[in-house]
């Protein structure tokens, strides 16, 4: 239930900080949500959203996927997921057809197997150790296994690109931050993250599939905006996205498990007892199609895809900024 009382439990406040604004003194924030294991907060200055450090204190993304989501991965498409990956190209290539990329947060690996394919020079960098070995020695990709913060700042990129990163990580200003330091004169940086004034974040509330623990920052297009121009950014447009993969794995999936179990779970809690593992095993069954089945379903995922972002219909956001100092 939301609250605009911080004296429900003052604890939580240690610490805080806003990402955005700088904000720092614990009357300035409000409890927006309070959910089982953890409590959402909004910065009364800036009205950025967020999980605050109190919770997060035992949230590593070390081991963030184990073998057995490997195997499942290895066991998919590479198709499709290219196929996905060029519609974040097509963007891209608005701005800059060409050049350096360096990927944060590079996953298994697909997107920058894609952007070497079409000619971009590609750099990723991976935290988690299952999709580092997966990128590195199955895909060949030129990925290290670091920190970001731990990375050497000898080289720039002309552009930076974040795909579902930027809302786990606990200093985001920071982030941003090295980002303009890597990022070459006229350079851009291109952000997903979900978005916390979307049609569907606004619907939902608490009950919103991208509220999680595993998930920090709540940005909205105000919120992000100001992040960027802080850093030396103009953001050069912003597009709302709706993944159908996501939707398959953390909303369809979920809904048969539920209705198989003839449960009256709340679709989070059936979220819950899935692991990744599972979920990608689940997306599997779609990509093991004839090639001439994957062209059309490619065809069609497209055309919602283009479509529903061109009516700003989705929970996430594509965020496109050129570094002007």
């Amino acid at each position: 239930m939301p609250s605009t009382s911080t004296s429900l439990n003052s604890s939580i406040f240690e610490d805080v900080h806003c990402c955005v604004c700088g904000n720092t003194n614990p009357s300035h924030f409000k409890v927006l949500y309070e959910k089982e294991t953890f409590s959402v907060v909004e910065c009364n200055d800036c009205s950025f959203t967020f999980i605050p450090p109190y919770f997060r204190k035992k949230v590593s993304y070390e081991n963030y996927k184990n073998e057995d989501v490997t195997t499942a991965v290895r066991n998919g498409n590479n198709f499709v997921k290219i196929e996905r990956h060029k519609l974040r190209y097509d963007l891209i290539k608005k701005y800059k057809p060409s050049g350096s990329l360096f990927d944060l947060g590079a996953g298994w690996g697909h997107f920058m197997l894609t952007g070497q394919m079409l000619g971009y020079e590609v750099y990723g960098i991976e935290i988690a150790e299952q999709p580092y070995l997966y990128s590195k020695n199955d895909l060949k990709l030129p990925v290290d296994h670091i920190d970001f913060f731990e990375m050497k700042e000898d080289k720039t990129f002309d552009i930076i690109t974040m795909w579902d990163v930027l809302e786990h990580i606990d200093k985001a200003d920071d982030v941003i931050r090295k980002c303009t330091r890597l990022n070459s004169k006229d350079g851009i940086i291109v952000i997903q993250v979900p978005q916390i004034d979307s049609y569907f974040a606004k619907k939902q509330k608490d009950n919103w599939n991208m509220m999680g623990l595993d998930h920090v920052n709540y940005f909205g297009k105000k919120t992000i905006t100001q992040l960027l121009a802080k850093h030396g950014y103009k953001v050069e447009t912003i597009k709302s996205t709706w993944e159908i993969k996501l939707f398959i794995m953390y909303t369809i999936l979920p809904l048969l498990k539920r209705l198989k179990g003839k449960t009256k779970q709340t679709q989070q809690q059936a979220n819950s007892t899935i692991n990744a593992a599972e979920r990608q095993s689940y997306f599997n069954t779609f990509t093991q199609k004839p090639m001439w089945k994957l062209k059309l379903y490619m065809w069609i995922h497209n055309v919602i895809y283009k479509t529903l972002t061109a009516l700003n219909i989705g929970e996430e956001m594509i965020v496109v900024a050129r570094k002007v100092s």
